[in-house]
Order: C-alpha cells, then sequence, then structure tokens
C-alpha cells in the first residue's frame, strides 16, 4: 500500500471538518427552528388570550357606564367645580357678616295676605316642644296644620287670626286702598333674595352628593365604580377639549383669512431667490461676487452640504445695478432679495425640492462650457413640477479664449468689445446651451433679445470669477418680481417660516436658521417647532440678523432687533433648541390656548415627513444633523442598493448604538452606523468598540459612503475566507478518453467543462452510478499552467485525489469514461454560496445549481 502524502492527509482532514462543520449547521439550524415555531405558537396564543381578557373587560366597564348614567349618579368635572365653587362662595358669604336665611325656611306662598303695619310675615320654625300648643291652637279655630313624627317638624307660617268675618271685610277694604309703593313692597317681600337662592342650590347640590354617596355601597366593586366615575369624568373633560380645540382652530382659520385680506400691492416683502444648477457649475462663486465673500472655499470639498440663505438689502441693490443700460435703481420698490443657495451634487434632490418650495424665483446656473447637465435637468423638472418662474445664469464666460473682463460695464457692452473669435464662440456656445435648454421644453431667449419675458425665460451670460454680467442677473431678477409678479409678493401678517439649520452659537447657545418668508417674529413670542423628542415650545429670546450680504452659514457679528419682517434670514436663540429638527415649519402662538393647537399641526406635519422615511428590517442605522440631510442620504443609500433599518436626526448617543448592535445578530455587515454631519458622544463610541459595532462619520456624502463600501468589503472577504472549504460551485464534467493518464488514486484525466465552474477543492461523483464519490478536485492545469478554476467550453487536466477513507475508485470498474461527472453540492454549501459567493456564479451557473440540487434531491 502506498504511503498517504501530506496533501492527501489535508484534505482528507479537511473533507472531516467539513462533514462535522455541516452536520453541526444542521443540527443548529433545526434546533432553531423548531425553538422559533415553538415560541412563534406561545405568542399566538397569549396574544388571542389577551384580546379575549380586553373585549371582555371592555364590555363589562361600557355596561357598567352605561348603568351608572341611566341612575344619574355620575358627576362630570364641570359640576364638581361647580359645587366647590358655590360652598366656597358660602363660607365667603358667612365671614362677611351676611345673614344666610336657613336652607329649610318655608317661602311666602304668592297672594298671601301682608298687613300693611307689619309689613312682612312672620315665619317661624316649630319644634317638637311646641307641636302640642299648635294643635290646641287648631282646635280652636286656627288655620295651622302641624305633623310631628320625631323627625324635624316642617316650618309653620303663623298668620293673624280674624276674629269675625266682618273684621276680614274692614282688612281687605284697607288692603285696597294700599298706594302703589306699598304694592311694589308687597312684590319685594315676596320675591325670594339673592342669598336665599344660593342656599337653596348649594342645599339640592349637597343632597345630591348625599344621594350618590348612599348609592355607592350598593355597587359590588367600589373600585370600579370609582374609576368608572373619573373615567366618565374624563370623557367629559375630553370632549370640552374637542370643543374648545375647535373654537381655537376657527379662530385661527378667521386670523388667516383676516390677514389675507390685508395684503396689497403698494406693500411688498423680499422676494426669496432660489440658487440651483448642477455641481460645480459656480452657484455659491456667484454669491460670493454678490456678497464680495468667500464662502466656497470654507465647505467641506468646496460642496454645499446645507441650504445656505443671504440677505441683500436694497441699498446694495441700487449700488450693483447702476452699470446697467436702461434700469433705474431708484424705482426698485422690493425692500430687498433674500438668496438661498441649494446643493448641487445628485444626493441632495430633497434640499433643491426644499429650497425650490420657498423661493418666488429661481436662478438656474448652467456653465457655458458643458452646457445641460443631470442635476441642471433635475432641477429643470423640480421648477416645472412646481411652477416656480426662473432665469438662467449662463457662467463662466471668463473661461471663453482672450476674454475680456470689465465687471463695471454692462454685459452687452462687454461681449461687445471682445474680439471677434470670441463673440463667436460665445454665440457658438451659447447657441448650444439654448438648444439643450430647448430639448428639456424650455423656452428661452437671451435676456435682451427676450421679446416677452411671461413667455421666455430670460438668458443672462455672468462670469462669478470676474464678476461680468452680475449687475444685469439682479437687475433682470429684480425687474421680473416688480412687473410680473407683484400679487405674489405682498406682504401678509400671517408667520410662514422654515427650520433650515440648527447651531450651537458661542454666547447664545444652540440656535436655529430661520427662512422668514411672510409675517413677523418678535423677542418674547412663544413658538412652537418641531424637535426630536416631540414638538418644542419655547420663547424667543434673541433675533440675530447677520450683517448685510453675509450668509447665515458664517459666523459673523450680529444684530439684534426687536423684530423682524419678512422675507428675512435669522437666526433665532431660545432654550430648548438642541433637539430641533431642521426642514420643518415655525409656528407662533399669539394666545396661550392655541399652543396645544400648533403642538398637534406641528407633530402631525413631522409625522408626515418621517412617514415617507421607508425603513427595512436589516440594514445600516443612519443620523444626520437636519431632515434634508437625512432625506438625501437615505436617498443615496436606496440608489447604492444599501438597506436602512432606523433613523434619527442628531448627535450619536449610547442608545443609537444599542439600537444598532441588534443587527449582530442577523447580519453583522449591517451592525453599523452612518453618521453624517453629527458629532458622536463618548459614551457611545466607548459602547461602539466594545460590541464590535462600526460608526462612520463624514462631512461630505461621498466620503461616508466610500468607508462604509470598503468595510463592506472588508467583511465580505473575511466571509470568503472562513467559507471557501463549504462552498461548492456546480459544475458538470465530460472525460476525453484520449487524455486519461492515471486511472486509479490519484485520478489524473483530461475533462472539457460542459456546464458550470469547477474549482480545486470540488468534491465530485458520478450520478448514474448511484453518486458514487470519485474524490476532490486536488490541481487544475491548462495548458501546462496551474489554475485555481476551469469554466464552461474550457478543456482542463484534472488531479483527483481520494480523501474520504474509504477504497480508492478506479476508471474502467467503478464508473467509465462516458459518465458525466458532477459536483457534489449540500444545503450548506448552496447557502454558502447565496451568502458569500453570489457575485461569481453566472445565471447559468445558477440555472445548473438547481438542476443538480433536484438531483440530489436537496429541500
Amino acid at each position: 500500500k502506498k504511503p498517504i502524502s501530506k496533501a492527501v492527509a489535508a484534505l482528507q482532514e479537511a473533507l472531516r471538518k467539513q462533514r462535522e462543520e455541516e452536520e453541526r449547521l444542521r443540527k443548529e439550524e433545526e434546533e432553531r427552528i423548531r425553538i422559533e415555531e415553538e415560541m412563534e405558537k406561545k405568542r399566538e396564543a397569549e396574544e388571542e388570550q389577551r384580546r379575549i381578557k380586553e373585549e371582555q373587560k371592555k364590555q363589562r366597564e361600557k355596561e357598567k357606564r352605561q348603568e351608572r348614567k341611566a341612575k344619574g349618579l355620575i358627576l362630570t368635572a364641570k359640576q364638581k367645580q361647580e359645587r366647590q365653587r358655590m360652598a366656597a362662595s358660602l363660607e365667603a358669604w358667612k365671614e362677611s357678616g351676611s345673614q344666610i336665611p336657613s336652607v329649610t325656611e318655608k317661602k311666602a306662598r304668592p297672594g298671601t295676605r301682608v298687613r300693611p303695619k307689619k309689613g312682612k310675615l312672620e315665619v317661624e320654625e316649630s319644634t317638637p316642644s311646641e307641636a302640642q300648643d299648635d294643635a290646641e291652637a287648631k282646635g280652636q279655630g286656627g288655620t295651622e296644620e302641624v305633623k310631628v313624627n320625631g323627625s324635624t317638624p316642617e316650618p309653620v307660617v303663623k298668620e293673624q287670626i280674624a276674629d269675625s268675618w266682618e273684621l276680614l271685610d274692614e282688612e281687605s277694604e284697607e288692603e285696597a286702598s294700599v298706594s302703589e309703593p306699598n304694592k311694589e313692597l308687597v312684590k319685594e317681600v315676596e320675591k325670594p333674595s339673592k342669598e336665599e337662592k344660593l342656599s337653596q342650590q348649594i342645599a339640592k347640590e349637597i343632597k345630591d352628593d348625599r344621594s350618590i354617596k348612599e348609592a355607592a355601597p350598593n355597587v359590588p366593586n367600589k373600585k370600579v365604580y370609582q374609576k368608572e366615575l373619573s373615567s366618565d369624568s374624563e370623557s367629559e373633560e375630553s370632549d370640552e377639549d374637542e370643543d374648545s380645540k375647535e373654537k381655537i382652530k376657527l379662530r385661527l382659520q378667521k386670523r388667516r383669512e383676516e390677514n389675507e385680506k390685508k395684503r396689497s400691492v403698494d406693500r411688498l416683502r423680499a422676494p426669496v431667490i432660489c440658487v440651483l444648477g448642477h455641481v460645480d457649475t459656480g452657484k455659491t462663486k456667484i454669491l460670493d461676487k454678490l456678497r464680495r465673500t468667500n464662502v466656497q472655499d470654507a465647505e467641506a470639498g468646496g460642496i454645499t452640504q446645507q441650504i445656505g440663505a443671504t440677505n441683500v438689502p436694497l441699498d446694495a441693490l441700487r449700488e450693483q445695478t447702476k452699470t446697467v443700460k436702461g434700469f433705474e435703481p431708484l424705482k426698485i420698490k422690493i425692500p430687498g432679495l433674500l438668496i438661498i443657495d441649494t446643493p448641487g451634487h445628485e444626493s441632495f434632490s430633497n434640499l433643491r425640492s426644499r429650497g425650490s418650495s420657498l423661493c418666488d424665483l429661481a436662478i438656474l446656473v448652467v456653465d457655458i462650457m458643458h452646457g445641460v447637465e443631470p442635476q441642471t435637468i433635475e432641477s429643470i423638472k423640480l421648477l416645472q413640477n412646481r411652477g416656480t418662474p426662473f432665469i438662467v445664469a449662463l457662467n463662466k464666460v471668463d473661461r471663453l479664449f482672450e476674454w475680456q473682463s470689465n465687471p463695471k460695464k454692462d454685459i452687452r457692452d462687454v461681449l461687445k468689445s471682445q474680439k471677434s473669435n470670441t463673440i463667436l464662440e460665445f454665440k457658438q456656445r451659447s447657441s448650444s446651451a439654448l438648444l439643450q435648454l430647448s430639448e428639456q421644453g424650455l423656452n428661452t431667449k437671451l435676456f435682451y433679445e427676450n421679446p416677452d419675458p411671461k413667455e421666455y425665460s430670460s438668458v443672462v451670460p455672468t462670469s462669478a470669477i470676474t464678476g461680468d454680467g452680475m449687475a444685469n442677473l439682479i437687475a433682470t431678477v429684480v425687474e421680473y418680481n416688480q412687473k410680473i409678479q407683484p400679487k405674489k409678493l405682498m406682504f401678509s401678517e400671517e408667520l410662514e417660516a422654515t427650520v433650515l439649520e440648527v447651531k450651537a452659537i458661542t454666547g447664545h447657545g444652540t440656535t436655529i436658521d430661520v427662512i422668514l418668508i411672510n409675517g413677523s417674529l418678535k423677542v418674547g413670542d412663544e413658538m412652537v417647532l418641531a424637535g426630536l423628542e416631540g414638538p418644542i415650545v419655547t420663547q424667543i429670546r434673541a433675533l440675530l440678523l447677520p450683517k448685510p450680504m453675509r450668509e447665515l452659514r458664517v459666523r459673523n457679528e450680529y444684530a439684534e432687533p426687536k423684530e423682524v419682517k419678512a422675507a428675512q434670514g435669522v437666526k433665532i436663540a431660545a432654550k430648548d433648541l438642541d433637539k430641533a429638527i431642521a426642514g420643518l415649519s415655525v409656528l407662533v402662538a399669539h394666545r396661550q390656548d392655541e399652543t396645544e393647537v400648533l403642538k398637534e399641526e406641528v407633530s402631525q406635519e413631522l409625522k408626515k415627513t418621517l412617514s415617507r422615511i421607508q425603513c427595512q428590517e436589516r440594514g445600516v442605522y443612519v443620523q444626520a444633523s437636519t431632515l434634508g440631510s437625512l432625506e438625501a442620504l437615505l436617498e443615496f443609500l436606496k440608489t447604492s442598493k444599501i438597506p436602512c433599518s432606523n433613523v434619527r436626526i442628531g448627535p450619536v448617543a449610547k442608545r443609537d448604538v444599542i439600537r444598532a448592535s441588534v443587527m449582530l445578530e442577523h447580519d453583522p455587515l449591517y451592525a453599523a452606523i452612518l453618521a453624517f454631519d453629527v458629532r458622536v458622544e463618548r459614551d457611545a463610541r466607548e459602547y461602539a468598540d466594545a460590541n464590535g459595532v462600526k460608526i462612520f462619520e463624514a462631512d461630505i456624502i461621498y466620503h461616508l459612503f466610500d468607508s462604509f463600501t470598503r468595510y463592506k468589503e472588508e467583511l465580505k472577504q473575511k466571509g470568503r475566507e472562513q467559507f471557501k472549504n463549504i462552498a461548492v460551485f456546480p459544475c458538470k464534467l465530460r472525460i476525453l478518453p484520449q487524455h486519461i493518464y492515471n486511472k486509479r488514486d490519484p485520478i489524473v484525466v483530461g475533462v472539457v467543462v460542459e456546464d458550470g465552474v469547477v474549482k480545486t477543492g470540488t468534491p465530485l461523483c458520478v450520478p448514474t452510478k448511484e453518486f458514487t464519490e470519485i474524490g476532490v478536485v486536488a490541481t487544475i492545469e491548462n495548458n501546462h499552467k496551474a489554475v485555481e478554476l476551469a469554466r464552461k467550453g474550457e478543456e482542463v487536466c484534472l488531479k483527483i485525489e481520494n480523501v474520504s477513507g474509504d477504497a480508492p475508485k478506479m476508471i474502467g470498474r467503478h464508473f467509465e469514461e462516458k459518465d458525466i461527472i458532477v459536483s457534489k453540492i449540500s444545503r450548506q454549501s448552496i447557502e454558502a454560496c447565496k451568502d458569500h459567493f453570489r457575485e461569481d456564479l453566472t445565471k447559468a451557473d445558477w440555472r445548473l445549481m438547481i438542476e443538480l440540487k433536484k438531483l440530489f434531491g436537496i429541500i
């Protein structure tokens, strides 16, 4: 017997380990499935039992409540408050020394005779000791009647008894002669006083209360009875709250309608201008030139990551439009411009969407050298869908060959002063850009050739670097707003404001950047806005306005006015803003009772926004600084086919890491947090390091994606290395009879791969010979060169070694040359291929896998 080589021994050991591993995995899988089934059955039974109990409990409570209502034993909260108020009033009357009539005092009936001399009835309260005397008086012809039953006797009204009928007649004559003032006196005596009314009402309430207390012992369960009383009172309170909320909503609606009626063309607000376009077309540079600042260089990667706002005052508009021919700066009616700079790259479509929904007029920036680009097309669609008018800035004209700059002149004069070849190139490139815009369904003309601004969008040649055409761009924007859409810019007192960003400012704490489109904000106003843990109600502590021609995002010295009117970009300093969410509206409560209604509005708006975010059962945990950035990141992950399991706005805390660590049980790849433009707290980082949760941080969305992709590849490679001995690729081989070099172990034979992939380590068997195992592929040679694998159609030489420990198989005895040889697959090998080697197999390979699966009878 030949000694077993080290390679064969290693392969035998690997095969034994593989079998043990497969058996262990199979048992674990069966046990897991059994436990899951048992847990599911138990949970369903408990759920059904709990549901039945809840239904029975609700039915009992409903019946008891109806019974109490029918008996009239339920006191509402309003009735209880009224009784307490009346009792307090009675005590106050007693303390003031006022005489309170007795509760049991009997009133004189209307029409009772009153002697003019006395002016009032004598009312006394009889006692049990006097009952006998009263009875004797009755026997002597008196008109009184007294009943004594051992209880407190009712009051008796004593009247003067007439001695004879003649005396009665005289008295009636005297009554007839009573003057009008005396009649009035009689009416006043008969009419019950205010104190008497109060005492009677309190006595009635106390009596009702006693009846309720007496009825309570008859109830089988006093706790249930008291619970019903409280639940009924709560329901009454909720009904009252609903009524009051409806009144408040009607009041708010009425106020909005009144504010709408007050709008006038004579009073305009600053229009909100939105700058859109493809990445790197010069949007921020245009604003930098306008402001004479350098914001763009300070941004991460030179790419705008958030929406920024710039206030351009009236004085600056007049100063910058002086050089424009035919434009009169003194006739500018609008108080200024509020310009919003939006991100250009593809991930921030939602921020462009939010920006375009805020704006009255858009500036679409197009690079004259490149024409219309992908994000330009997307911006055009956004503007068309929202019906937003726009002006095209044909930027980077300074890159035309031999362009001579002169920013102090009108762009028309600058164009005329250029050389003929420069003018020709400008005409060619501008015509090409206009043609591309026309292909997108836009009517555009150069601004000095535009016959009707309503029909055609104006195109203004500009240069953000040199400043050429900037004055013409501003003049075109102002002219369009004043002539075409003055009604849209009518100022309204109704507040319309949106949070753009939440930032911490030294000396002011956490502040919010707000775009105020309509209405006004004052210091001391109570504002309501969306927060991470519900609506935030806080008082405005300070309004911070950046200096004119400065952007909100950049740290500046701020002015602190008491009131700000639209349209403005303003920072608001207040308490509890650290958990505010950017991207949603700010509301102001003018009265205290409006706060709850406005909180409901804000909650509904946030709920509606977050409901659009679709999370999956397995995926990464995503966190961002603002709602817009979160939506942008999710959109990018969606296009990159990275699933998301949960989202949150704000810094990464320990609880976020705990939630993300749940994925360690399902898929370690997704036990990761993608933190975009947010800080990570120290305890969160420590917990993540200890539990194997990866946290990826970045200020640029592309860097975040690159980091996660690298991590994904590392994990994938690690998994492939771990399962490479378990994964078996499907293959179908046919022996070449003229290339059989060794018939017995090790079998060395030439084969053609008819289907699938054969690689080293693949176990082979012959299905037609009762699935006889012939060994494992030790090496593969192609043209005398060792290779790792061979695909369909290739002719290669295989060295097949027996590692099973059974008797070696031989060609001609155990199987024939004409027999088809296939790879021996199992359920574990199929799962390993699915999880870690899916990309290595083609659709044809997977079809062969299914065919072999049926052949081997694998479930």
